[in-house]
């Protein structure tokens, strides 16, 4: 079994705003943009992975992200709300990985696909491999973060909807959605998304990869050396 995933990532400027108490406006998308190259990196080293396909509209990281061997897919187009019907939490998320995993399946109808969140800059290559291999027993199946309340990653087999419920409480409604939940020991650096400094410094002290590791340098107060992988 070997994955496509399918990265969302939104325009460096307007992500992570709640990183603004630890990161400046200068820094916070060099910052971002670090995080998305080391997940890319991380991920496309691993046995599991097929390729990894990019959802953004931002110029510099497609260009940074192409780079590192990602295959770069643009946002789609942003409808008005539909006011009269309940919306997902984040659909402009959930509606990137959508588009993202119908352009990779028009060409690849029996891909077995999972959706990782861009801002895992401590992921390591052998613990996402045995998340993947886990998730390849179920139909669906997916990754609670750190805090045990959203999701880092969702998967699906081949002739399986990915079905994304990405936003708050996604572990919960990824769960009822009947994906299957995965529960493994050791896979910190799978579940450690980066939201807030809190975040950052424990990702820190996880060990990160070079990008963010080179990018934290940047910051006032890290809280913590930025340490690199062992």
């Amino acid at each position: 079994m070997r994955w496509t995933l399918v990265v969302p990532l939104k325009p460096l400027a307007r992500a992570k705003s709640r990183l603004s108490d630890t990161a400046p406006d200068a820094v916070r998308p060099r910052l971002v943009l670090a995080f998305a190259q080391d997940t890319v990196a991380a991920a496309g080293a691993s046995p599991a992975v097929r390729d990894v396909v990019v959802v953004t509209d931002d110029p510099l990281a497609g260009r940074e992200l192409a780079g590192l061997g990602a295959r770069i897919v643009p946002d789609p187009p942003r409808r008005a709300p539909d006011r009269t019907r309940g919306r997902t939490p984040d659909d402009g998320l959930n509606a990137a990985l959508t588009h993202g995993v119908a352009t990779v399946r028009l060409g690849r109808p029996d891909a077995a696909v999972a959706a990782l969140n861009a801002d895992l800059p401590a992921l390591r290559t052998e613990e996402l491999t045995r998340v993947l291999e886990q998730a390849a027993r179920f139909p669906r199946a997916f990754l609670a973060d750190a805090a045990g309340i959203g999701t880092t990653l969702l998967t699906a087999l081949s002739g399986r909807e990915l079905l994304p419920l990405f936003g708050n409480a996604s572990r919960m409604r990824h769960r009822g959605s009947g994906a299957a939940e995965i529960m493994l020991p050791g896979i910190d650096s799978v579940r450690q998304d980066v939201d807030t400094g809190a975040d950052l410094r424990t990702a820190l002290s996880l060990g990160v990869g070079p990008h963010t590791q080179k990018a934290a340098t940047l910051l006032p107060h890290p809280g913590h050396p930025p340490r690199s992988h062992p």
